[in-house]
């Protein structure tokens, strides 16, 4: 469970918290570069604290979603940069890529609580730490992926061999999208893959933010393309693709479940689906109550509710259920609600109306 006061968001910062950062990248990122999308469509990055427009963001759809993997293509290509990189130069790059976030995590952080609505304590101790380490850990393991001998009968010599997968689509969900992105690209990029990736529409501007840190760390162009969208042009388009190898997608079990039947009818590409939970909570009498309180409330509350492994099923021995209900009422009626930027809220607003109304 991670408990966080977000009365320390002034020590962690360097700039008040009231402070709205400064939106730097709109655009569709391909072979790294920035473009519009070819129909010259955009669509509203909105703040989910007060429904306003941040932003109008490049919409890709198919024949973005086509340049991209094009760009995948040509750097993973026998011969390329890329290919030929030693896997330790990789892990530098990604350790590289690490290092300019914790340049920027201030601005990173900001930047996530605007998008996301996430109160920018959450972010400054969650988020963006998490997503760091996330790079360090694969960059470590750069150099460590690698087959076997095998020792057989007669006069042969046997072993395997790890290659790469070769182009990764990825497709990411709004309630952590800073972590969601690394959780993708970091393991992909680790073992040598190229990746394809599609934030979600609620929440792009990380993702951009982030693709920038990427080429200033020296990726080769396409490697890493970025392509904000909606589901059922950009998304559809990248996991029917023939030429992806493997699509991530972590969401939905309704939209997993399109993603298995895109892969039947393309290329039957590799698919890694994780999808929606409902985590209980299992609370008996010999428990220390106050403790359990706090526990399951954090396990529910924590990210507005909007976390796959959230607590939201909790199951209490008949001894104690009364005074545990009691107990909890009170503390979720003491729980602050408001701007992600106020020192003083401990959850921000649900990410549209929709997941409020669903919730």
């Amino acid at each position: 469970v991670i408990s966080y006061h977000l009365t320390k968001v002034s020590s962690m910062t360097d700039s008040p918290p009231s402070v709205l950062p400064k939106v730097k990248y709109t655009k569709i990122f391909i072979d790294n570069e920035w473009r519009d999308s070819e129909s010259r469509k955009t669509f509203p990055a909105l703040n989910p604290c007060t429904g306003e427009k941040i932003c109008d963001v490049a919409e890709a759809d198919k024949a973005d979603v086509n340049a991209a993997v094009e760009s995948a293509k040509r750097a993973f290509t026998l011969g390329s940069e890329w290919r030929k990189m030693d896997a330790s130069e990789r892990g530098k790059l990604l350790n590289r890529l690490a290092d300019l976030m914790e340049r920027d995590k201030d601005y990173l952080a900001r930047l996530e609580s605007l998008d996301n609505g996430k109160p920018l304590g959450v972010s400054l101790a969650v988020d963006v730490p998490v997503a760091i380490s996330c790079y360090r850990y694969y960059a470590g393991y750069a150099d460590k992926v690698h087959g076997k001998t095998i020792p057989i009968d007669g006069n042969y010599f046997c072993y395997t061999r790890h290659e790469p997968v070769g182009i990764v689509g990825a497709v990411i969900p709004w309630n952590f999208p800073m972590v969601m992105q690394a959780w993708k690209l970091a393991p992909a990029l680790c073992c040598g893959n190229v990746v394809v990736l599609k934030p979600a529409e609620q929440t792009p501007l990380s993702a951009l933010y982030i693709a920038s840190l990427i080429k200033e760390a020296g990726f080769p162009p396409g490697v890493v393309n970025i392509v904000p969208g909606y589901g059922p042009t950009a998304g559809a388009a990248l996991t029917e693709h023939m030429d992806v190898d493997k699509l991530a997608f972590t969401g939905s079990t309704e939209v997993g479940r399109l993603i298995m039947q895109a892969s039947g009818k393309s290329n039957l590409k590799n698919v890694t689906l994780e999808l929606g939970g409902k985590s209980p909570v299992i609370i008996f009498a010999d428990a220390d109550l106050n403790e359990a309180v706090e526990i399951s409330h954090s396990a529910l509350f924590f990210n507005m509710g909007q976390c796959c492994t959230a607590g939201s099923r909790t199951f209490v021995e008949d001894s104690i259920y009364d005074e545990f209900v009691q107990k909890s009422v009170a503390m979720a009626r003491k729980r602050t609600v408001g701007s992600p930027f106020d020192p003083k809220v401990e959850q921000g607003p649900q990410i549209d109306q929709e997941d409020r109304k669903s919730g």
